[in-house]
């Protein structure tokens, strides 16, 4: 293995020489309007469902793996892959340290209309923090609309 030197890519300070003044253009304001959220900084009406949602749908996953909840019981809020990952992640997991616990959960909208959200939760189970990461979306039902977990990863 050799080692070369990095060629120094930066002026140096002084050739620089003084900068202009930033002048923001016109069209900058039009193209971040996107990016500002406008009205009160209150979590909107959707953004609350969702956290409801997920707070349930994480501590029902928490209680099937810890096997005090039957998995059946997961079939509404999770999409049907899923529910056989949780029953089999459940099965392969050695004996564990007490009942998990969820600790926090936080939401990330994953476009402006707020239909679906990443989740990252943490949880403790005895002296150990573990993680959980998950993706809510609004999905339609023959009952309605409604929200399931579609991604689910267990750290």
């Amino acid at each position: 293995m050799t080692v070369i030197p990095v060629v120094d890519y930066e002026p140096s300070v002084l050739a620089a020489g003084p900068r202009p003044p930033l002048v923001p253009r016109a069209d900058d304001a039009r193209r971040h309007l996107h990016a500002v959220r406008t009205g009160p900084p209150e979590a909107s009406d959707r953004f609350r469902r969702a956290a409801t949602f997920a707070d349930a749908a994480l501590r029902c996953v928490l209680e099937v793996i810890d096997r005090r909840r039957p998995a059946t019981q997961l079939r509404p809020m999770l999409s049907t892959g899923l529910i056989d990952s949780v029953v089999s992640f459940a099965s392969a997991a050695p004996a564990r340290q007490g009942g998990a616990v969820l600790r926090r959960v936080r939401l990330q909208a994953s476009g402006p209309d707020e239909r679906a959200f990443e989740v990252s939760a943490s949880y403790t189970r005895g002296p150990r923090l573990h993680a959980v990461a998950c993706r809510v979306e609004l999905v339609g039902t023959p009952q309605g609309g409604g929200w399931q977990v579609v991604a689910l990863h267990m750290g």
